[in-house]
């Protein structure tokens, strides 16, 4: 997630996000938001509906994983963890990327993500334009 976003959810959950200064071994919030923009209002209301219900609950670290949102916490009450299985439920209907949740579904090209088409499509042409851009150093490299 971009530095815009991530500043944005640590200043307006303050508490919640407040492991981010902590030594990485205790809480790894101070790596950020792992995972796509187009995640950022799924995670934005989490918080929201997470400080509500329970004010002291701190998060321990926000990533993506086999293309799901996983949203860690220290002890916290049953309704939190609750609401937070809904929301990682919910990104596997959302496009990482942008957001969308239209011809959404896993991709698997080597790291499994949830994107919609026009991501995927976009992702697939970058990859392919490196590869190429690889394969044209390594020819000059092999004629020289």
């Amino acid at each position: 997630m971009d530095k815009e976003k991530t500043s944005k959810l640590f200043n307006d959950f303050p508490n919640l996000y407040r492991g981010r200064t902590e030594p990485r071994t205790q809480n790894l919030m101070g790596f950020g938001f792992s995972c796509g923009d187009g995640w950022f209002n799924l995670i934005y209301e989490l918080s929201e509906k997470v400080s509500k219900l329970d004010p002291e609950c701190v998060a321990v670290q926000v990533k993506e994983k086999f293309g799901g949102l996983r949203f860690y916490t220290g002890p916290t009450l049953k309704e939190v963890h609750d609401l937070i299985s809904e929301y990682e439920k919910k990104s596997f209907k959302t496009c990482e990327d942008c957001g969308t949740t239209k011809t959404v579904k896993r991709r698997d090209g080597g790291w499994i993500r949830t994107q919609c088409n026009k991501c995927y499509k976009e992702d697939q042409d970058y990859k392919k334009e490196q590869m190429k851009k690889y394969e044209l150093e390594e020819k000059q490299k092999n004629d020289k």
